[in-house]
Parts: structure tokens; sequence; C-alpha cells
């Protein structure tokens, strides 16, 4: 049997838990909804990334860039990091995509790399954490994770819309 800490630690973090493997599901998983995001993202055709339809909407790039600035934004506000606050994820929120700089390659790793700093924070937290308010924002981290985890959700069904559009 674990030490005392340890016990009341995994006791006092169930939602965290649940919330990890929530994240885990959506992202690599089975989810309810079909497909898992990382499984919709692997499945586009790199050639096609840049191709904005009729020249206005957002590219698959733009998309998958725009995922990543807010998991980033997650990340920084659980990580509790006063230098990339609101306004560092605002500037680079539907940046300027340069093909040449922003590969979907390099980008599908980048997505993958945060969502896992993400699991590995939330594991240090208990479910105490959930309650706090987030830095530069009214709500809570609660509220702050199961909005990412959504977003990944909304963004991923128009990537998935988009590249068999783009066929």
């Amino acid at each position: 049997m674990g030490s005392p800490a340890v016990c009341n630690f995994s006791f006092m973090n169930k939602e965290v838990q649940s919330l990890i493997q929530r994240i885990d599901k959506v992202n690599s998983g089975e989810p309810w909804f079909g497909r898992s995001v990382y499984v919709l993202l692997e499945e586009v055709n790199h050639k096609k990334t840049s191709i904005k339809p009729n020249n206005t909407e957002h590219s698959l790039l733009d998309l998958l860039y725009h995922m990543i600035t807010w998991a980033s934004f997650t990340w920084h506000r659980l990580e509790k990091d006063k230098i990339n606050d609101l306004a560092a994820a605002e500037g680079l929120d539907w940046r300027v995509i340069d093909p040449k700089v922003h590969s979907w390659k390099k980008g599908l790793a980048e997505f993958k790399a945060i969502h896992k700093k993400i699991i590995a924070l939330l594991q240090k937290k208990d479910d105490d954490f959930l309650l706090e308010i987030v830095d530069y924002r009214k709500y809570n981290f609660r509220f702050l994770v199961n909005g990412m985890i959504e977003h990944n959700i909304y963004h991923a069904g128009q990537i998935a819309y988009l590249h068999k559009l783009l066929g």
C-alpha cells in the first residue's frame, strides 16, 4: 500500500484524471464522434494544406496552427506563465501562414507535443486546482481545459470537412 500522501492525492485528482482521459480519447482514442483528432489530422493530404476555398476561407494549415495557438495558451495558463499571456496568444491567433515555415508535418508534431505537455502538467494537479481562476480570464481551469477539448473537436470537424471538400 502506498503512502497516505499518494493515496490522498490520487483520490483528490479524480476529475483531473477524467479530463486527461478525455483529452487522450478525443485526440488519440476512440471518441464517440468518430475518428480521433490525431487520425483526422494524419489523414490530410499534405499537398493541399495551403488551399483556401474561394480564396477567402481558412486553409487546413490555418486551422491547425489556430488549434496549436489555443492549446499553447492552455498550457501556458496551466503553467501560470506570466510571459506568454493572453496578448501573446492573440498575437499568434490566425497568424499569417508561410507554407515554407509552417508545414503540416511540423504543425502536427507541435500539436501532439503541446498536448503531451498539457497532460504532463495536469498529472501534477489536484481537483482543487480546477476551481482556480485562469490568469487574464474570468473563468476557472475546469472551463479552460474543457474548452480546449471542445475547441479541438470543433476544428477537427472543420478539417475533416475541408479535407474531404478538397479531395
